[in-house]
């Protein structure tokens, strides 16, 4: 019995799983042939404003020109907020003021429309000018804060690109630094002949306390006597001294 009692649930949430995809889907395609209706219903009322716009000079042309300009302003601030809404999240404020904005645009555009069935052209002529100041207090507003949008969105793209730079700057000059060095040439052998050490100024023999011998090709000095007690000194001036080192010969003494 558990095993039925299980079954018979498992196909239970089929079954209504199926049918709330069932719903999903006809919900999801119901919004698609309305946004798809209302688009062409949009076409079709500006194709028609267009004609009589130019087919219809006077009151009548003004008023289709005035809606055409009031449905391309409005329609182009909806699309720049929606399109930057999602990236700055700051821009909800002035989402709520496009709102209060389409509004009033709605009601001028039901004005202009009732104004379009006004059999009294004079009537018509006298309501123009209110129609016409209305309308582009409402355009500017509305153009105001597509500018304004805009003007953020350019401005952070820049701001995040200028950013984006000096990461690349620091993180090339980070793979710069850490490239490994190559190794340097090895060194020339020494020439043939050559006395071993003699590159590096250290001479054969030459250690701690032991003074080093005379150069190759030089004959050593020979020693010199040591002066003794009774010995006269010798004052001839010798080849290492300068002339400032020589000292006088002494006078003889009687």
């Amino acid at each position: 019995m558990e095993a039925i009692w299980i079954l018979l649930t498992l196909f239970v949430l089929i079954m209504l799983a199926g049918v709330y995809g069932v719903v999903r889907g006809v919900r999801a395609a119901k919004r698609g042939i309305d946004r798809t209706v209302h688009q062409a219903r949009v076409t079709v009322e500006e194709t028609r404003l267009r004609a009589r716009q130019l087919a219809q000079p006077g009151p009548a042309g003004e008023l289709a020109q005035l809606r055409l300009s009031l449905r391309g302003s409005m329609r182009a601030t909806g699309q720049a907020l929606q399109a930057a809404a999602p990236q700055d999240r700051s821009l909800s404020e002035s989402l709520g003021l496009f709102q209060r904005l389409s509004t009033h645009a709605l009601d001028l555009e039901a004005d202009l429309k009732r104004l379009e069935q006004e059999p009294d052209r004079a009537r018509l002529a006298a309501l123009l000018p209110e129609m016409r100041e209305r309308t582009q207090r409402i355009t500017h507003s509305a153009d105001s804060l597509r500018w304004a949008v805009q003007e953020r969105t350019h401005r952070m793209a820049h701001d995040d690109l200028d950013s984006l730079g000096r990461e690349i700057e620091m993180e090339a000059g980070a793979l710069r630094h850490w490239t490994a060095v190559e190794p340097d040439e090895p060194l020339a052998a020494p020439e043939a002949g050559s006395r071993p050490g003699a590159e590096a100024g250290v001479r054969p023999g030459s250690e701690a306390g032991v003074r080093p011998g005379p150069e190759a090709g030089q004959e050593p000095e020979p020693p010199r006597p040591s002066p003794s007690l009774g010995t006269r000194p010798n004052t001839e001036p010798q080849a290492w001294q300068k002339p400032w080192q020589q000292s006088p010969r002494p006078e003889n003494t009687a």
